[in-house]
């Protein structure tokens, strides 16, 4: 099969390493600052947000309580409504508590949204997002991204937790790849 980033047909490096790391500091130090002295809860969306949830939690300087959810496409529904399937809840009682949703990548926004939603009915005191990429080009719906580490466009990226059917999750850069094939 040869080696990852030849599977995957990356064209260029977009993010590197260190700029990532970089950025996740920065964010970090943010998010510190602006929950110093609160309960904060960081709740990561699977697997996606894996990586990136891993390094931000670590660069975020505060006792932290952290979950995951997980959920799935619904064929022919999720890419029209964003309603998905969750197939891993919150373990944690997150009522009247400071939640931070961490998100890989945000194009249209609207599985993110019915995420938040889902996690609102569990009476939060706030919930805020953290997107490393967010594409404001395509976003059908207004939500309030509190912490962004890239704003993107269209082009089809892999790695840093993103991949092409499960493959790239871990470049630990933010490529460029080939557009898919039409069958």
């Amino acid at each position: 099969m040869g080696n990852l980033s030849d599977a995957l047909g990356v064209e260029r490096v977009i993010y590197s390493e260190e700029t990532i790391k970089n950025r996740i500091a920065e964010l970090g130090a943010q998010i510190a600052k602006d929950y110093e002295g609160q309960e904060l809860i960081v709740i990561g969306l699977i697997r996606g947000a894996m990586y990136f949830l891993a390094d931000l939690t670590r660069a975020i300087d505060l006792p932290i309580k952290v979950d995951m959810i997980g959920f799935t496409n619904i064929p022919d529904t999720t890419s029209k409504t964003g309603v998905v399937r969750i197939i891993k809840d919150i373990e944690l009682d997150i009522a009247g508590k400071n939640v931070l949703v961490v998100e890989d990548i945000i194009r249209t926004g609207l599985t993110t949204a019915y995420i938040i939603q889902n996690l609102e009915m569990k009476r939060p005191k706030e919930i805020r997002l953290c997107s490393m990429l967010v594409n404001p080009d395509r976003l059908l719906m207004t939500i309030p991204v509190h912490y962004c580490g890239f704003e993107i466009n269209d082009n089809w990226l892999a790695g840093y937790g993103l991949d092409r059917e499960e493959i790239g999750r871990n470049l630990p850069y933010i490529a460029q790849i080939k557009k898919r094939k039409e069958q």
